[in-house]
Order: structure tokens, then C-alpha cells, then sequence
């Protein structure tokens, strides 16, 4: 397993979780922790131990967004513009498609935000299938406010889950959004006490863990397809979705243990 500076990997029954790691700067993305995380995401992407990704922040908060004081300034005093992200996107490993990464990835993945999500790691939560928040927890489309148009797909998964009108609100104003009001206009899943967050994020993941990955894996190809594709084309992602999980052990598996009336045992195969 890859040592880490940045960030935390750690693993166990089957649930990967990935802490962001500066608490001292509010867990600010800086271009190694962006180069980090995108590779841990990658480890856990081809681990077939792992059946859930749960990603989290240290500290106080989630992700306070991009560390400004790492942007080099020129001889006027001007700081680089570009990202952590957007820099290791144009980077000579070729294009980083961040969300892709969460998307693609056959595995469902869980943001436990503990505090802050802002900029870029509210772009990071939204990536996420699923998203439990805090009581205190908070959501800042701020990048407005800094003279920048959205990065790292943050328009576009924001409009996904929020709608244009109240994506065009949140991001025109820059507008940092409370746990309450967050499940309320559906960006999170799940609001729970502040102490009951690593509790509940656990017994998600746990669920998630204990089900069977290949129907799981398909079913969220199925849901971000459907974003992007007519009814006829998604019903035929879901003939070849429902051909193949028929022949699975997991399958059958659920039948036997639906009939011995007994929780199932998925082995993902």
C-alpha cells in the first residue's frame, strides 16, 4: 500500500476510507494532495477487497478548497491562477478528470463531511454518490467571489443535484449553504448530530459493503447514464445490465438466501 503524505488510506472489511489530511490548513487542497488523492482514489478503483469508498476530512473541517498561499506569485505580486486540480489536469500525466474518476469508479463512494465543503471540495462532495453531512456542517459555491467561473466540474454536478435556477443562485452569488438547507433542496442525503456522524457514515458504508458489487457497480452505471442518454439507449444498458447479473453467483445467491429467509452473502462473482 502507497504511503501517503497528504491524506489517510486505510482499509478494512471491505470499506476504503480516504481522510484529506492537512487539518492544520483545513484540509486546502494544495497540488500534491491533489496528486494524492486522485491516486489513492485509483488504488481503491482497482482493489477488489475494497466495495466502498468513504472519503472525509481531519479536523474541523472537509475541505476548505484550493490553498491560495501555495500559488506562487510572479515579480508584480500576481499569484498563478491556476488550481491544485486544474493544475495536475493539464499535467504531463494527461487530462485528470476528477468527477470521471468518482463516476467511473464501479464502486459506490460516500462523503462524510465533517465541516466545511468549499470550492473545490464542494466539488469533491458532489462527486461523491452519497453525502452525509454534519449539523455543522457547510456548503460554499464561493468561487464567484474569488472572480472564477466553477472548476472542477462543480456547475455541473451542482446543477445534477440542485437544478439550474438554484445552481445559477448559489453559484452567481457565491453563496455558502447550511447543513439544514443543504438536505432540504437535496445536496446531501443524510443530516445527523455532529457526533453521530462517524456512526451513520459506518453503517452506510457498511450496508453498501455488505451488498452484492456487481449489481451495485452496474446499478450506478445505470443512474449517470441516464443523465446523459435517451430511454431507448438506457433500456438497453439495462437488458445487457440484467443479462449479465443473471448469470452471477450473487444472483443466485440472493434468491437461496430470499427462500432460506437468511441475510445474503455477496462474493462478487
Amino acid at each position: 500500500m502507497t504511503d501517503y503524505k497528504t491524506i489517510k488510506l486505510e482499509r478494512q472489511d471491505g470499506i476504503a476510507t480516504l481522510t484529506l489530511n492537512r487539518p492544520e490548513r483545513l484540509n486546502a487542497l494544495t497540488v500534491e494532495m491533489g496528486r494524492e488523492l486522485n491516486d489513492a482514489v485509483n488504488e481503491v478503483k482497482e482493489d477488489l477487497g475494497s466495495r466502498v469508498l468513504v472519503l472525509t476530512g481531519a479536523g474541523r473541517a472537509f475541505c476548505a478548497g484550493e490553498d491560495v498561499k501555495e500559488r506562487p506569485a510572479d515579480s508584480d505580486g500576481i499569484r498563478d491562477q491556476q488550481t491544485p486540480l486544474s493544475k495536475l489536469a493539464r499535467g504531463p500525466a494527461g487530462a485528470m478528470r476528477f468527477a470521471d474518476t468518482f463516476r467511473t469508479m464501479n464502486k459506490p463512494t460516500v462523503a462524510s463531511v465533517n465541516g466545511f465543503a468549499v470550492g473545490q471540495g464542494l466539488s469533491i462532495a458532489l462527486a461523491c454518490d452519497i453525502r452525509i453531512a454534519s449539523a455543522d456542517a457547510g456548503f460554499g459555491a464561493i468561487w464567484t467571489r474569488r472572480g472564477i467561473p466553477p472548476e472542477s466540474s462543480g456547475a455541473y454536478l451542482l446543477t445534477q443535484l440542485v437544478g439550474p435556477a438554484k445552481a445559477c443562485e448559489l453559484i452567481f452569488l457565491g453563496k455558502m449553504v447550511e447543513a439544514p438547507e443543504a438536505e432540504a433542496i437535496g445536496l446531501i442525503n443524510q443530516l445527523v448530530p455532529a457526533d453521530e456522524l462517524q456512526e451513520a457514515t459506518h453503517e452506510m458504508a457498511r450496508n453498501l459493503a455488505d451488498g452484492p458489487p456487481i449489481a451495485i457497480g452496474i446499478s450506478k452505471m445505470m443512474v449517470y447514464q441516464a443523465l446523459e442518454t435517451s430511454l431507448a439507449v438506457h433500456s438497453r444498458l439495462e437488458f445487457f445490465g440484467q443479462d449479465y447479473s443473471f448469470n452471477t453467483e450473487d444472483r443466485e445467491e440472493g434468491i437461496q438466501s430470499f427462500l432460506e429467509k437468511r441475510p445474503a452473502k455477496f462474493q462478487g462473482k
